[in-house]
């Protein structure tokens, strides 16, 4: 089952089941993140409608609202994040090119430094940013920036927290990047429009038992959570956290 949690920030978060099945732990295939399309190896997942995410022992999941409405996914282990997104990309090509030069390029003129490294997934973006990074005290922290573009979607990962300059904590998120599911669906979407995310029913459940309530104050933007860097922030219903 899915454990309901409550944070400062107004994030919503579900722990995973005490007892995951023994293989779990273990990336269960080469080749990911997958299209749900593909021939996809088996694991526990939580469906949000354009991700599924897989379940780890020991690993929170926690979704962030925008004007009521989730905006992203974030798999906490430890003191590190890894946060999750899709996006539309067109039929023509991918978007993780154009993006890493925009993340540049906004990393710079926040005062920061960047390079692009080679990843488990390819090409990754290291930066070193001075804004505000979630657990992290002043001063420039290490933020990582994973893409991957498939069939008409594009998934990015953000890695904050000691695993953004720690391999040996990075592989537990990677493994968790490794295994995520993406939906597209054939409905026609805008390229670097965010794809859907939904609550399962559980969760649903929950926020319903809440309903009465006080409401958290407004957060951090989407920006501000993560470094100050978001080349597809498209506007409060985005960015604009509860």
């Amino acid at each position: 089952m899915l454990r309901r949690r409550r944070n400062g920030e107004g994030e919503q978060s579900w722990a995973g089941p005490d007892e995951p099945a023994g293989d779990e732990m273990d990336q269960t295939g080469d080749g990911g993140p997958w299209d749900a399309n593909d021939d996809v190896p088996e694991a526990e997942r939580i469906d949000f409608g354009s991700l599924r995410v897989p379940v780890r022992e020991g690993f929170e999941v926690q979704v962030s609202m925008a004007e009521d409405q989730p905006a992203w996914v974030t798999v906490v282990y430890g003191d590190s994040g890894l946060q999750l997104q899709a996006f539309a990309a067109p039929k023509t090509g991918g978007l993780w090119a154009d993006v890493r030069e925009e993340i540049a390029d906004e990393v710079a003129r926040a005062g920061g430094e960047c390079e692009e490294m080679d990843g488990p997934f390819g090409v990754e973006v290291h930066a070193l940013i001075a804004a505000p990074v979630p657990g992290a005290g002043g001063g420039r922290h290490p933020v990582r920036f994973l893409g991957v573009d498939g069939p008409r979607w594009f998934l990015r990962g953000v890695i904050s927290g000691p695993a953004a300059a720690r391999n040996d904590l990075a592989a537990a998120l990677e493994d968790v990047f490794a295994d995520v599911v993406v939906v597209r669906g054939d409905h026609p979407v805008p390229p670097r429009d965010l794809l859907e995310i939904r609550l399962p029913e559980e969760a649903l459940r929950a926020l319903a038992a809440d309903a009465g309530e006080p409401e958290d104050g407004p957060g951090d933007s989407a920006a501000e959570r993560w470094g100050g860097i978001d080349p597809f922030e498209r506007g409060p219903e985005i960015t604009e956290t509860r």
